[in-house]
């Protein structure tokens, strides 16, 4: 693996300045248009054969080696989100109200470094190795499913993902079977009351004081209907009802989001959310409209691959330590590839190195140490290249080291 690493190695500038590019020219989800021509034509002028408007804005590159061997996707997100840069940088987002709050332009740079150096040694390889650049993972539906049904996963064996984990120190690798990240759901309850003046609430069905105590009684349904044994989250984002100080609302609007691991207790909320909002809705005379929009399902893991994956991060340059984590409520629709095919999904820490620069994801100042994409990107490589090797020992049996 040396020489891989050492080519690597010899590319990081290169990866740190096409990551600031990226920083400094963000796109919102479904609207990466000039980013998905920037991927496309890093492979063209290299000479990868690529696809391009995949499931969408999706590019697919692929790299054929010299000797049969299985196929291997790695996938990484390109869109920003909807935040102010308010970072002191020089690489500081240009576009007004947008900006890589979550390390996606980092997450392009190494899988297209890692790209580059494969293609270099691709005599010497074995097998297929699918880079996949997926669109629109910050907001539902999301790109990887509908590249998925554009084929982005065809003949793919295995598919290895990483991402950038800016409250985690840079070195250290988090892996877990199973279970890693949450899904992701979103609902809306209008609740219908009689407006009035505020002098005569005795006239009125007054939906401010129905929602809030709908919101204290939606807290109840985690702590006292589903099983104490399982993770869920009820949380309310938005509580609207726009009025002068003198008008008793007619309507006011919630929003919130739901995470689960189990589909049985996802299923449950969903019926849970309805009745609780029915019964206070009939309690205060007024009524109700109610939305629930099912979001990414949770990122499943494959024990095989899971174990494959930490235990080859061990011996990559860069990495101090590989720990199993416990699972986030974060969401991600990376779990679509995973119902596919196995692989796993893993984290990357990469806490900038001065405290005073570490900001949570999707936060205004967030950034990331740069050289975690390094190690990214050879936990990647070397994940690919030993995967291939590992299944020519021992056919289709486990997958471990």
């Amino acid at each position: 693996m040396d020489k891989f690493y050492r080519a690597l190695d010899n590319y990081f500038n290169d990866m740190v300045q096409m990551r600031r590019y990226l920083h400094m020219h963000p796109e919102l989800s479904f609207q990466e248009y000039n980013t998905a021509k920037y991927i496309a034509n890093f492979y063209k002028n290299i000479g990868i054969d690529v696809r391009t408007n995949v499931g969408g804005n999706g590019v697919v590159a692929k790299i054929k080696g010299a000797k049969p061997g299985k196929t291997v996707a790695l996938r990484a997100d390109f869109d920003a989100l909807p935040i102010q840069d308010e970072k002191d940088v020089p690489y500081k987002s240009t576009v007004p109200g947008v900006m890589h709050a979550c390390g996606h332009d980092g997450h392009t740079a190494t899988l297209l470094h890692v790209a580059k150096v494969l293609f270099e040694h691709k005599e010497e390889l074995s097998g297929e190795y699918i880079m996949i650049h997926q669109h629109a993972e910050e907001y539902a539906p999301g790109g990887a499913k509908s590249m998925i049904e554009d084929g982005c996963l065809e003949n793919v064996d295995v598919i290895f993902g990483t991402h950038l984990w800016a409250t985690e120190p840079t070195g250290k690798i988090l892996y877990r079977s199973g279970p890693v990240m949450a899904a992701a759901d979103r609902f809306k309850i209008t609740i219908l009351g009689k407006g009035g003046h505020g002098a005569h609430p005795n006239m009125t069905k007054d939906a401010i004081v129905t929602a809030a105590q709908l919101v204290v009684q939606l807290q109840q349904i985690v702590s006292r209907r589903v099983d104490p044994l399982e993770s869920a989250v009820v949380s309310i984002g938005r509580f609207s009802a726009e009025n002068a100080f003198n008008v008793i609302a007619d309507k006011a609007e919630l929003e919130g989001t739901v995470r689960t691991f189990s589909e049985e207790v996802r299923s449950q909320i969903e019926k849970e959310i309805e009745q609780v909002t029915k019964g206070v809705v009939l309690t205060n005379g007024s009524s109700y409209e109610y939305e629930f929009s099912r979001g990414y399902p949770a990122v499943v893991n494959h024990e095989e691959e899971t174990k494959f994956l930490a235990d080859i991060a061990k011996d990559v340059p860069g990495v101090e330590e590989v720990v199993e984590t416990a699972p986030s409520m974060g969401g991600e629709d990376f779990a679509y590839y995973l119902q596919h095919v196995k692989g796993t999904f893993f984290f990357t820490g990469a806490k900038p190195i001065k405290e005073e620069n570490a900001f949570p994801h999707h936060h205004p100042k967030f950034d990331i140490d740069e050289r975690a994409m390094l190690i990214a990107a050879k936990t990647l490589l070397r994940a690919s290249l030993q995967y291939q090797e590992v299944s020519k020992r021992r056919g289709d049996e486990k997958i471990t080291v």
